[in-house]
């Protein structure tokens, strides 16, 4: 992987720079024809092109059609305001206040269409209500409307800024974006160090982008990344959860983590496993690892894969050290299992604003954790019927794969679950009158009249 990513440096390499004159391919010297697109996203480029508008398919669409991909969604931009286009379609609706778009609906399809952008102005004042930036000069809010060569300057990767006329099935290439996609790189368009201070994400869309499609990161577009990692702790927290749902849901999260760790880019996202990742290195690393390569072997076969499981393993390695050293200061153990839980979460909330639909969920694959070791009596049964056994279960295979011992709790659960009825009795009885941490012996139960006398003694033969 890092052989791939810096694949750039032995190369003589330039930056790509924007033409006001595009290079433009005709249909014969491209692969693409507009029946490969969606239909609903081609007749609103004919209806704006109607309207008397500039209208094209542009970005990823275009540059995972040339490379044989399927895209996920198709965009248009174009030069109607996103008031303009609203006029055009009933079944539109204009969105966003930091960026402003519109959403044409068709049932489940959404066509996003927007705006040619500009740069911004030197005058921040005279258009605050357009654009504005922070003092570090990532910008806020990005509605300044411009031509169609200010929009192909203003796109952050040279693959991104591809625009295909359907009408034409001609491809204007305003920054070499195809000679990148030949050539495999992601390349800023621009001054890379200030265009990671206008949107620190670009980063991660680097990373991402990289990971995705198999393609190095060119020389200028890395240099600037690990020195300018730290800017990502500005971003909103809501943000980041979508960024990183997008570079952990791709099929290609494996790749991503390892790029994500050697452009020290995990570190702002996860502050606290990054800490985990330097003082227990190959657990915590083997750990998410496994965890990341079997969610995209899920994602590969098309199964659901869920937000909760995936952070459940991202933050593990950092809760049992909070765990035992809430423990040294004389909180009993599950107490201080669960205070190191809130803690961990609610941290990382602060980073990643992780849903509460998804940190409940989180909670209880980690509880499930120390559940399972106790199978004595009716509780192993009580624990197959349990919502999360499934997930904890797996969890449980997942921390043993990267080393844990657990005295083989995940074979026994394993066996347990493909035994009948009959075979679970005589599993539960070679347990023996031990519990499962090693206690001793429990007393016998008493009988319900002497249980009367001592509410203590009762309490303690319960084992809750």
């Amino acid at each position: 992987m890092l052989k791939k990513l810096f694949q750039s440096f032995r190369t003589p390499v330039r930056r790509a720079q924007h033409r006001t004159t595009p290079e433009v391919l005709n249909s014969g010297q491209h692969s693409l024809h507009r029946g490969q697109f969606s239909r609903h996203a081609v007749n609103i480029v004919e209806r704006l092109q109607n309207a008397g508008y500039q209208a094209y398919l542009v970005g990823g669409c275009v540059r995972d059609m040339l490379l044989g991909i399927t895209p996920k969604d198709f965009d248009v931009a174009t030069s109607a305001t996103p008031e303009q286009v609203r006029a055009e379609f009933r079944n539109a609706r204009v969105i966003g206040r930091r960026f402003k778009l519109v959403h044409i609906h068709f049932g489940r399809e959404i066509i996003e269409v927007a705006t040619f952008r500009a740069n911004h102005p030197q005058e921040e004042e005279e258009n605050s209500h357009h654009s504005s930036r922070n003092e570090s000069g990532r910008i806020l809010r990005d509605n300044v409307y411009g031509t169609l060569e200010e929009d192909a300057q203003r796109r952050d990767f040279t693959i991104n800024a591809l625009y295909y006329d359907p009408v034409s099935e001609r491809i204007l290439d305003y920054a070499n974006g195809v000679h990148d996609i030949r050539n495999r790189l992601i390349r800023l368009i621009g001054d890379p160090q200030q265009r990671y201070q206008e949107d620190p994400v670009r980063m991660l869309r680097a990373v991402r982008f990289a990971a995705k499609l198999d393609f190095g990161i060119e020389k200028h577009t890395t240099l600037p990344i690990k020195p300018m990692a730290s800017l990502l702790r500005d971003i909103p927290a809501a943000r980041l959860f979508e960024e990183v749902l997008k570079l952990f849901l791709s099929g290609h999260a494996a790749d991503t983590f390892e790029m994500l760790v050697d452009l020290q880019l995990f570190d702002p996202l996860f502050p606290a496993t990054a800490q985990a990742l330097e003082h227990h290195p190959t657990y915590t690393h083997t750990l998410i690892s496994e965890a990341l390569i079997s969610t995209d072997l899920r994602v590969k076969q098309g199964k659901p894969v869920t937000p909760a499981f995936l952070f459940a393993a991202l933050l593990w390695p950092a809760l049992p050290e909070r765990a035992l050293r809430l423990q040294s200061r004389g909180m009993p153990p599950i107490p201080a299992m669960q205070e190191a839980t809130h803690e961990l979460i609610s941290e990382q909330c602060q980073r990643i604003a992780i849903p509460k639909r998804f940190t409940l969920p989180i909670r209880e694959i980690w509880d499930m954790q120390e559940r399972l070791p106790r199978r004595s009596g009716k509780r192993a049964d009580q624990l197959l019927d349990h919502p999360r056994f499934r997930a904890g279960y797996d969890f449980l295979l997942l921390r043993e794969s990267a080393g844990e011992e657990t005295g083989d709790l995940g074979q026994w659960w394993t066996d347990y679950q493909e035994c009948n009825d009959s075979e679970r009795r005589d599993m539960i009885r070679e347990l023996g009158n031990k519990d499962e941490s090693g206690a001793a012996p429990r007393k016998r139960r008493r009988s319900s009249s002497k249980r009367k006398r001592s509410d203590t003694d009762s309490s303690s033969a319960s084992g809750e």
